[in-house]
This record gives C-alpha cells, sequence and structure tokens, in this order.
C-alpha cells in the first residue's frame, strides 16, 4: 500500500473496547465497506505515529475464539492467517482485551499468539479495572504472555498515546523479528488461571457481590420478576421524567413560530418557516427527552453487566419461541433502532436463529416510534395515576412495548414450526462481573444518540419536512374553491385517493398523507401531521396550537388506537428493509418482511378500530 509502513489489524472480543481504540488511532481517516462476498462490515483507516510513519489499521469483527462458530469470527479466522480472498496479511495483531474481565479475554490472547504473528496487547480499560481495585502487575504479564502490553483507555482524549508511541517502536521491530507459533496445548483455562496467579491482583469482595446478586438476578422466578419490573420502570421513567423538559421544548417552538410569523409578511415563505420547518421539526425534536431517557437505562443496563444475564436468563423462554438468548441482545439494540439491532445478529453462531431474529427484530419498538406513540397517548389517555403509584400514559406505552415482544415471540414460534432442522443449539455465555457504570460513558453515549437524532432532524426529517409542505402548498386552490385549499394539492390528492383502502382501519386522509413520508424515517409521521394540520387550520393562531389538542378534538378514540397498533407492525422504514436485504443477501427475505408485516399492521389495526368503535370509542 503506498506510502504505508505497515499493515496493523485490531482484533479481540466484542465489547472490549476495540471499536473505540480504533476510533481514537485513526480519526476521521477512515472508510467504511463491506468485505467482498459477506455482509460482515471492513472498516480501514490510517494513522500517523510520532516518527512520521503512516500504518494502515484494519477494525476486524469481533470474535472469541479463532475457531469460528459465526461469519464474523471466521472473516477474523481467515483474515489473521492472510488467507482472506482479496485481503492482504496483515504486518501485526493489535490484541484488544478489556482489563476488568482479564478470565475471559486472555484465553483468546493466547489463541491468537499460536499463530506467530507479530503482536502487541492492548489492555483496555485499565480505568474501570483499577476503580474496581483490579492490580494488574503489566511487565509481569509481558513476561507471561510473551509479547508487549500496553495500557489504553479508548473512551479517554489521549488514552491511546501510549499504544500509538508503542506501535511506531516496536511495528519495524517485531515485523522483522515474528514470534514463532506457539503450541499451547488445549488448556487454556489452566494457563489463563496461572497468568492471573502471578499478573494479576483481584479483590475477593467483587467475586462475593457478583455471586449474591446472581444468585438473586439470575434465579428462575425472581430473576424474571427482576426483569420484568426494571422495565415497567423504564417506561414510567419515560414519562415521568420527560414531561418539564418536553413542555419547555414545546413552547419553545411554538414562541419562535409566533414570532416568525409576527414578522413575516403573509406568503411562501412564511408558510414554509412557520407551517413546514418550525412546526415540523418541533414536532418531532419535542421528543428527544423521552428518547435520551429511554437510551439512558438501555446503556446503563449494558455497562452494568446485567445484558448477558438476562439473556441467560431469557434463554429457555426465547429456544421455545425459534430463538436463542444470543437474540435478546440484538433485540434489545433494536429498541434503539433496528437497523445496528439486525447488524448485530452477526454474532448469532446458528444460521437458523439468526435469521429469525432478523426477520422478527422489526417488531420490536425502535426509538423512532416514540414520537408517534407519546403523541397517540398524550392526545388520548388521560394523565392520571393508577393505583396511586403508576402513570397511566406509562402503563399504555409499556403495553405497547409488550405487545411488540410477544408479536416478536409469536412470529419466531411461528416460522420454527415450519422449517425443517428443529435441533436445539445450547446457549454458551460468560458472564462478566458486575460494574456501576461510569457517569462520563453514560454520557458520552447519550451525546452520541442525541447527535445521531439530530443529525436525522436536520437531515431526512428536515427534508422531507419540507417536501412534504411543497406538496400540501402546491398547487394552489381555483379561486372561489368550495373546500381547502389543502384539499386541491398533490399531497391532498393522494391522501383522498389512499383513503378509501384505509377507510376500515379508521384512518382519515391526513393519516394516509402522513404514512408516507414515515417510510424515509418513522419520526417523520409526526412532523407530517405537524405541517398538514397547519397548513389546513383556519388561522393563525390555530396553526401554531400544539398538534396534540388538535387530533385529540378530530379524531375519534378507535382511530387513535387503531392508529398505534398499526405502528406496533407497519413496515415503516426503508432502511431496515434495505438492512434485512443486506444481511441476509436475499430479496425474498426482504420481501416476506415486507409482506407480513404489513398484513399484520392491517389485520390488527382493522381488528382493534372496529372492536373499539363497536364498544362505542368511534
Amino acid at each position: 500500500m503506498s506510502g504505508v509502513s505497515a499493515r496493523l489489524a485490531l482484533l479481540g472480543n466484542p465489547n472490549c473496547g476495540k471499536t473505540a481504540l480504533f476510533n481514537q488511532l485513526t480519526g476521521s481517516r477512515q472508510k467504511v465497506a463491506n468485505y467482498s462476498g459477506v455482509t460482515v462490515e471492513r472498516k480501514e483507516g490510517r494513522m500517523r505515529g510520532p516518527s512520521g510513519r503512516e500504518y494502515a489499521v484494519l477494525d476486524l469483527p469481533g470474535a472469541y475464539s479463532l475457531q469460528p462458530a459465526s461469519l464474523d469470527e471466521a472473516v477474523t479466522r481467515d483474515l489473521c492467517r492472510g488467507f482472506y480472498p482479496g485481503e492482504a496479511a496483515p504486518d501485526a495483531l493489535i490484541c484488544v482485551i478489556d482489563a476488568t474481565n482479564l478470565r475471559l479475554h486472555l484465553r483468546f490472547v493466547l489463541e491468537v499468539r499460536e499463530l506467530g504473528k507479530p503482536m502487541i496487547v492492548a489492555l483496555n480499560m485499565v480505568d474501570a479495572a483499577r476503580r474496581r481495585g483490579i492490580v494488574i502487575d503489566v511487565p509481569a504479564l509481558e513476561k507471561a504472555l510473551g509479547v508487549p502490553v500496553v495500557e489504553t483507555v479508548a473512551v479517554q482524549r489521549n488514552g491511546a498515546r501510549t499504544l500509538v508511541e508503542r506501535i511506531d517502536e516496536l511495528v519495524p521491530q517485531l515485523a522483522n523479528t515474528p514470534l514463532q507459533p506457539v503450541d499451547a496445548g488445549a488448556d487454556y483455562h489452566a494457563q489463563v488461571r496461572d497468568i492471573l496467579a502471578s499478573a494479576v491482583s483481584m479483590p475477593t469482595r467483587t467475586g462475593k457481590i457478583d455471586d449474591a446478586l446472581d444468585r438473586w438476578l439470575l434465579h428462575p422466578v425472581y430473576g424474571l420478576l427482576t426483569l420484568a419490573v426494571v422495565m415497567f420502570l423504564i417506561f414510567q421513567a419515560v414519562y415521568a421524567w420527560a414531561t418539564p423538559l418536553m413542555d419547555g421544548i414545546e413552547a419553545g417552538f411554538g414562541w419562535l413560530g409566533t414570532l416568525v410569523a409576527e414578522h413575516l409578511p403573509k406568503g411562501p415563505l412564511s408558510s414554509l418557516l412557520v407551517d413546514g420547518i418550525i412546526a415540523g421539526v418541533g414536532g418531532v425534536v419535542v421528543f428527544l427527552p423521552q428518547i435520551l431517557i429511554l437510551f439512558f437505562f438501555i446503556l446503563a443496563l449494558e455497562e452494568s453487566g446485567y445484558l448477558p444475564r438476562a439473556a441467560f436468563l431469557l434463554d429457555r423462554m426465547m429456544s421455545a419461541a425459534g430463538l436463542s438468548g444470543r437474540s435478546f441482545i440484538p433485540l434489545l439494540s433494536s429498541f434503539a433502532c433496528a437497523v445496528p439491532g439486525i447488524m448485530s445478529t452477526r454474532s448469532i453462531q446458528d444460521p437458523r436463529d439468526r435469521l429469525a431474529t432478523i426477520l422478527v427484530a422489526p417488531l420490536m419498538t425502535c426509538s423512532a416510534r416514540l414520537p408517534v406513540y407519546a403523541l397517540l397517548i398524550g392526545a388520548f389517555i388521560p394523565q392520571k395515576t393508577v393505583g396511586g403509584v403508576f402513570n397511566q400514559q406509562g402503563l399504555v406505552l409499556f403495553g405497547l412495548y409488550v405487545a411488540g415482544i410477544v408479536s416478536a415471540l409469536l412470529m419466531s414460534w411461528s416460522m420454527k414450526k415450519f422449517r425443517r432442522d428443529k435441533s436445539e443449539h445450547p446457549l454458551m455465555l460468560e458472564l462478566p462481573s458486575y460494574r456501576l457504570p461510569n457517569p462520563r460513558d453514560l454520557a458520552v453515549g447519550l451525546y452520541e444518540r442525541a447527535m445521531i437524532f439530530l443529525k436525522r432532524v436536520g437531515g431526512i426529517i428536515l427534508s422531507l419536512t419540507i417536501l412534504l409542505w411543497f406538496l400540501l402548498s402546491f398547487p394552489a386552490a381555483p379561486e372561489n374553491a368550495p373546500l381547502p385549499a389543502i384539499d386541491y394539492s398533490f399531497a391532498g390528492q393522494l391522501g383522498h385517493a389512499m383513503a378509501a383502502f384505509f377507510a376500515p382501519l379508521g384512518f382519515n386522509w391526513q393519516i394516509c398523507i402522513a404514512l408516507i413520508p414515515g417510510m424515509g424515517a418513522r419520526e417523520v409521521a409526526v412532523s407530517s401531521l405537524a405541517t398538514i394540520y397547519a397548513l389546513s387550520a383556519p388561522d393563525d393562531d390555530a396553526a401554531i396550537q400544539g398538534l396534540t389538542p388538535i387530533i385529540s378534538d378530530g379524531w375519534s378514540l378507535a382511530t387513535g388506537l387503531s392508529l398505534m397498533v398499526w405502528f406496533i407492525y407497519a413496515p415503516m422504514c426503508i432502511s431496515t428493509l434495505a438492512t434485512i436485504k443486506r444481511e441476509t443477501n436475499s430479496w425474498k427475505q426482504m420481501a416476506f418482511a415486507t409482506f407480513y408485516l404489513f398484513a399484520a399492521a392491517y389485520l390488527a389495526s382493522l381488528v382493534t378500530y372496529q372492536v373499539a368503535k363497536a364498544m362505542g370509542a368511534g
């Protein structure tokens, strides 16, 4: 490679901080693609050492072993050995390990060392290890492993500076004197025990605390009850904590809309800014506090070491539904967004379980649905306390999430019944130690999620909002038109044409219009409704009112419930469908996912609306 002194490969177990370290080393000088012939992501970047040497750095897929049990691990093994077609073999390996979980990670180091490649061990998360009282004798660890060991903190600024310096110093030397392949025998665990005894001091209280907590949290009854309570409290908090912040954001956008409307003459520009951009974007941004609260809990559970235990706890239940405990984390990730959730199924070893997880991941209630649910719940579910403790709106939100989960399990159970191979594959997990989440790590994670959300608002959501405003505003109504101007627009005509098909679900033509841009991003359904009703309002005062009172007055309860149910199932996100195609490499599987999700959405909404209407909610 022109101008490159050496080609380095970062490898390690999943969740060792490898990708964060890759970002530290390469910064913005990186590119992402896929390896040829497979759907596994390929990330490569450039790094410059203090000497001025340029290095190519490849971030290999996470692997627990070089004896592959998944596609990711097979790619990592072949690349390390120089066998992958079209990929040059790395000159040196940087094996990243978690300093708080050496019992698991050192086994992988011993396996990698057998390759005989020049390598450096990056001892990551040393700050977290120190906080927990873990003392690591780095020189003794180097001696036991026979390779250089460098401490890093990938999430801190300059946390990889020492590693960069050692790479610049050692890689040219290591490349000229490669390790000899080491036959470590089969008993890696015995070797790890010896290394830990000679180089690591673990506080005994940590193991005792872990055992005590596991007796309760992994109990087949108490553990499941605890998990249910935790998830229930999360959705209560989404409403209880977010309300003041949401009120402030809504008031801010209302003030801005009023200010712009007062200082601009009536016309297309004023309508675009007030009715299109401010009403549309403001209708989505107001839900940022709820999304961040949800992410706060997910990140905290992940940091604490609880999520693998939840996967273990749910394995038997998920196996009965045709999945495995390994499906839990991808499905939980899909609560944030189905795209990374589907991509994370690469770690699932069984191809049948992986495909089933991919196909049901869209049923998990992603954060993009949260603005829609919050709007509809706020409009139709009274804000009151149930049993003197629980928020009724939070109870409904929890019920919508549970409906998605139950539907996913029923769908995977149905797929299991029709597959030929009905053999079971046991789950094997090594559980990390419990740890208190680092406030800085949580803050960084929340900041990243907020930026992702706001970039969507400033990118696709803003673009679709402006496009929808144009379709709703043009062509203008003819003189002396008997209907509102919006009825004569391109979007109004399309909405009226769709209304006949969706009428049995209780959807009016405004809802039909909002469903179309919602295919690009579910949140856009809210901004679309805000724009539609702002343009159809009789005067400026009505146009700048909040969307919630408008739809609560204009829609029936049956329609509101039907639309909530629609969003549990509907294939409303093109990105998710594209990811299904890429990960399965099959148009057939993508078409199947689209069909079953749309059919389930239509049927469930139809039943909901007709039953609610019959009960007097119409």
